[in-house]
């Protein structure tokens, strides 16, 4: 096999501090002949001397636009506006395969570049599970947040933090009144760490999943002081809540958390907010009266950086050291073909290998 080149880029997002790979597995691609260049990174939770440690080559953060050809970016949220031509092949989350806001630009850029998207959304088994995921700690920090919310406890700007300090802020103190909470996609990667999450806050969660959400009871859903939805939908399904809802003078829904952030996806369960909320801004109110608040984080696993890269990277290790042979690659590949094919891109501006 040609020797692969990943290029671990630096993060554009400020609040960004997560990364694919950890040193300690950095190390483990390095031994298996990987060549591996990180760039230089302010806010990356992993000081860049530790990567060096591992054998890993550095360089300037934003330098993968003049990286060689043959290298692969390695990445996890959005590029930045320039190069408007993508050159290389990207492994990131690309949030481009379901009609969200900006996403036939990126594709197009792929395509004007003779680039490839290859999803980590999309790195699945022959079964269509995912294969490395950030669920677990999207799910525990949605749910965090929904409980400090709930009870006032919800300081901003958020700030990235460790487990220990976080489990500590969560579990109830003296006057702490009791409320009810309903998880939806309970069995899932994020559901689980949601429901992890409210039992750290004795918390008792209700779990729905696909049973509960076929024919859902809107009234009992309603009923719920708190809720954190997390499930993304891969095909059309009833919304879970509607503005109507909102309105219904027996809802006592109070706060409401979406790990998913599908907005503005037509496969969006809950349209009924129109923008994601941020670390310095983290719950918009809904309504005034009675109140209702969202927090709709779309990097919720970057408030725990350590814990969520580290067990991220640990999936993605296997699959990295099978890249170009793997099935799972060939399946990223081939859905980012679908998705140019669907804007209307042709065929013969697209990637091949």
């Amino acid at each position: 096999m040609t020797e692969l080149h990943l290029w671990l880029r630096h993060e554009a997002r400020t609040t960004e501090r997560r990364t694919p790979v950890v040193p300690a597995d950095a190390r483990r691609l390095v031994a298996a002949g990987v060549r591996l260049t990180v760039e230089e990174s302010p806010q990356r939770i992993f000081p860049l001397e530790e990567y060096e440690a591992a054998g890993c080559g550095t360089a300037p953060a934003g330098s993968w636009v003049t990286a060689p050809p043959d290298a692969v970016i390695l990445g996890l949220k959005e590029l930045p506006g320039d190069p408007p031509t993508l050159t290389h092949r990207h492994i990131s989350f690309g949030h481009a395969y379901k009609g969200q806001p900006g996403a036939a630009d990126l594709l197009r850029r792929f395509a004007a570049g003779g680039g490839a998207l290859l999803d980590l959304e999309y790195l699945v088994d022959g079964h269509g599970r995912r294969l490395a995921a950030f669920g677990f700690w999207a799910g525990y920090l949605g749910a965090a947040l929904t409980v400090l919310l709930h009870r006032g406890r919800l300081s901003a700007p958020l700030r990235p933090t460790g487990r220990e300090e976080l489990d500590a802020a969560l579990r109830p103190v003296a006057g702490d009144e009791e409320f009810t909470a309903l998880v939806i996609g309970a069995l899932g990667r994020s559901g689980r760490g949601a429901t992890a999450a409210l039992d750290t806050a004795g918390v008792t969660a209700t779990r729905w999943d696909l049973a509960e959400t076929r024919d859902l009871d809107r009234p009992a859903l309603l009923a719920h002081d708190a809720m954190v939805n997390c499930v993304l939908a891969t095909t059309p399904v009833p919304p879970f809540l509607r503005e109507t809802d909102l309105d219904d003078p027996a809802r006592r829904l109070r706060t409401l958390c979406d790990v998913t952030c599908d907005v503005g996806s037509p496969l969006n369960v809950l349209p009924v907010y129109d923008r994601t909320t941020d670390w310095t801004d983290p719950a918009r109110r809904l309504r005034e009266d009675p109140p209702l608040d969202i927090v709709a984080i779309d990097n919720l696993p970057s408030l725990l950086p350590r814990e969520s890269s580290t067990d991220f990277s640990a999936a993605l290790l296997p699959e990295l050291l099978g890249f170009g042979t793997s099935a799972a690659w060939r399946r990223c590949l081939d859905r980012f073909h679908q998705a140019c094919r669907e804007l209307g891109i042709a065929e013969g501006q697209l990637p091949h290998d």
